[in-house]
């Protein structure tokens, strides 16, 4: 019998404690989880709620915090920035059926309600590019048919709730541990080039002329102020708290200087077109704010039901995909998370959305890890061989987990809906919104994993420093790595151009079952896979997904289950990461893991998690 020791988060926030756990033999080294399916119904939901619970209180109280205002501040503006640059495109694309009053709303009902009820009230919930995509897709399918469009999406909304409720009590979240780097980094991919790509639409439609001109350079000019004080907030010039108010509120003051800017000289003679608002707290259309879902023939109320289906799949990966990245292992998280429960939610904002006539919200990215990465405290540790010489480094050593910041920009946001405010966001030129799109576009791109080893690949090997985790492996395994993440990023990229881009959520959930079962069995070595690909959250935070990391790192499936699935505990000399370490939730039903994965867990960036929490 081998015994281990794991970390579980301390409820009253003092740290985390150590936990020795026992771990029963077996004598089948291949023993399997129980099937997902066969999970009783409602236990995902369940322990989600029972492993926050304690946490709750804690959760307001450590709002006190000086990182929560400007977190507040950043992501307000980081949300409402994006929706109103969304909902101008929704305007034109819907028949003004959805305009910025409705994309307010919906980033209102997202926040308030993950805020205050989710299991990980760090994830920003709103109006996405993707869901943007879906929204007037289906407009332009439905729009000849002369089908009353607000009521069809209200039906939409109203079977994706079911949809989303039957996942959650079924716990289809425990499928999250199959999900990796792989999947998310071509996801990102597609969001950040639907976001340059909308620059390049708003920019388009403004016609010629010296009207097109000027926003294509005041467009360029958003988008150069941004980058830079984006860069000097990451870089080492001027005092550290220099860089950290430009990184937080660089690109809202960039926004509101070119909004005035264009007023400046001669400029002010050049008629530009502004972004188009309406009154307050009313819907964009002449309508009340209740849709009338009756109205509709009964075979079109059917006839909702694949559309709800395909906004299922998209929702199911999005938001998980987005809570993910948002408790990233680059994140020293404390509390446990919930996805589970956190989908029941999402099913429940996704009906009210449709009853109210609002896009329906979800998770964020890339504003969902921002948002964690702006609650990050720092401090200065020793430089290491990898760093510049001289050069202080900043290591985040906590994460200011609460759920003050998320509702607070959320009711912000509800207060961008008064008259006067409306009549501010009016006059910002929809050249700015085209600048936004390009720095969103661009700074996703730059953190994205395909960009990272796109760059290794054009580098100069001799500059490359030999430490360089991707120079473990042969570079031949690194180019078709990257190549089938590139085809998996165009194949959904190319449908989304077409009248069949309603259906690109399939594309997007066909990358978890090639990277679990073909990849390993067909092209790549644990070796290899171990190097190329990473778990997309930390154990701790995976133990809601069947208590362990994703399983299929390295593995190679055997009749469907990998090898060594699960999330069991390491020899007894280690120690391991978070609740998931030590067995988490099927620690002691899996018992030992085989040699591969136990080497796989402990290396890399997982390592550096541990001797944080250790540190802490």
């Amino acid at each position: 019998m081998r015994s281990s020791s794991r970390q579980e988060p301390d409820p009253g926030g003092q740290g985390l404690r150590l936990q020795s756990t026992a771990q029963r033999p077996r004598t089948d080294m291949m023993a399997r989880k129980k099937s997902w399916w066969r999970t009783p119904l409602f236990r995902g939901m369940v322990n989600d709620v029972r492993r926050r619970a304690p946490y709750y209180a804690s959760d307001w109280r450590d709002a006190w915090d000086y990182r929560v205002i400007p977190a507040t501040v950043y992501m307000y503006f980081a949300n409402i920035l994006p929706a109103l640059a969304f909902s101008l495109d929704m305007f034109h694309k819907t028949g003004m059926q959805f305009g910025v009053n409705e994309v307010l709303l919906a980033s209102v009902l997202g926040s308030v309600v993950f805020s205050v009820l989710a299991c990980q009230p760090l994830v920003i919930v709103g109006v996405t590019g993707p869901i943007t995509v879906f929204n007037y897709t289906v407009y332009d399918i439905m729009q000849p048919t002369g089908t009353n469009y607000l009521a069809f999406m209200c039906w939409i909304g109203l079977w994706s709730l079911v949809l989303h409720w039957l996942l959650a009590v079924s716990n289809s979240c425990n499928w999250l541990r199959y999900v990796t780097r792989f999947p998310c980094d071509i996801f990102g991919f597609y969001v950040a080039c639907i976001y340059i790509q909308k620059g390049v639409q708003v920019l388009e439609a403004l016609g010629d002329g010296e009207p097109f001109y000027l926003s294509v350079v005041v467009a360029l000019l958003v988008f150069g102020v941004a980058y830079v004080c984006g860069e000097l907030g990451k870089g080492m010039l001027f005092r550290h708290t220099i860089r950290v108010f430009l990184k937080d509120y660089g690109t809202p003051l960039t926004v509101i200087f070119f909004t005035c800017f264009v007023h400046f000289g001669k400029m002010r003679f050049v008629t530009l077109e502004n972004l188009p608002t309406g009154i307050a707290f009313e819907p964009t259309a002449e309508r009340g704010w209740f849709v009338q879902f009756w109205e509709i023939p009964v075979g079109d109320v059917f006839l909702a039901l694949p559309f709800a289906v395909l906004l299922t799949v998209l929702f199911w990966f999005d938001h998980n995909v987005s809570s993910l990245i948002a408790q990233g292992t680059e994140f020293p998280l404390r509390k446990p998370a919930g996805f589970h429960w956190d989908l029941f939610l999402l099913g429940l904002t996704t009906g009210v959305a449709g009853l109210l006539g609002l896009p329906f919200p979800n998770g964020l990215i890339p504003q969902a890890p921002f948002h964690t990465q702006s609650l990050c405290v720092t401090a200065a540790v020793p430089e290491t061989e990898s760093s510049e010489k001289g050069r202080v480094e900043y290591k985040a050593i906590r994460v200011v987990e609460q759920r003050v910041s998320n509702l607070a920009q959320g009711l912000l946001t509800l207060g961008t809906m008064t008259g006067p405010l409306l009549v501010v966001l009016g006059l910002i030129p929809q050249a700015v919104l085209a600048g936004l799109f390009f720095i969103m576009g661009v700074q996703a791109l730059e953190e994205n994993g395909i960009t990272a080893k796109l760059l290794f690949l054009v580098r100069d090997e001799g500059m490359t420093p030999r430490t360089h985790p991707l120079k473990q492996i042969a570079r031949k395994a690194v180019w078709v790595f990257v190549g089938i993440e590139l085809v998996g990023f165009g194949a959904t990229f190319a449908i989304t151009q077409t009248r069949a881009a309603v259906g690109f959520p399939v594309f997007i959930l066909a990358l978890i079952p090639i990277r679990a079962v073909l990849l390993p069995r067909y092209l790549f070595t644990p070796q290899e896979l171990d190097v190329l690909d990473s778990p997309a959250a930390s154990e701790f935070t995976m133990e809601s997904a069947a208590g362990g990391v994703s399983t299929v790192s390295s593995s190679v499936f055997v009749d469907g289950e990998a090898a060594g699935s699960g999330s069991g505990s390491g020899s007894g000399d280690e120690t391991a990461v978070g609740g998931g370490g030590g067995g988490g939730g099927g620690g002691e039903e899996d018992g030992m893991l085989d040699d591969t994965w136990r080497t796989f867990r402990y290396s890399g960036v997982d390592v550096a998690i541990l001797k944080l929490g250790l540190a802490r």
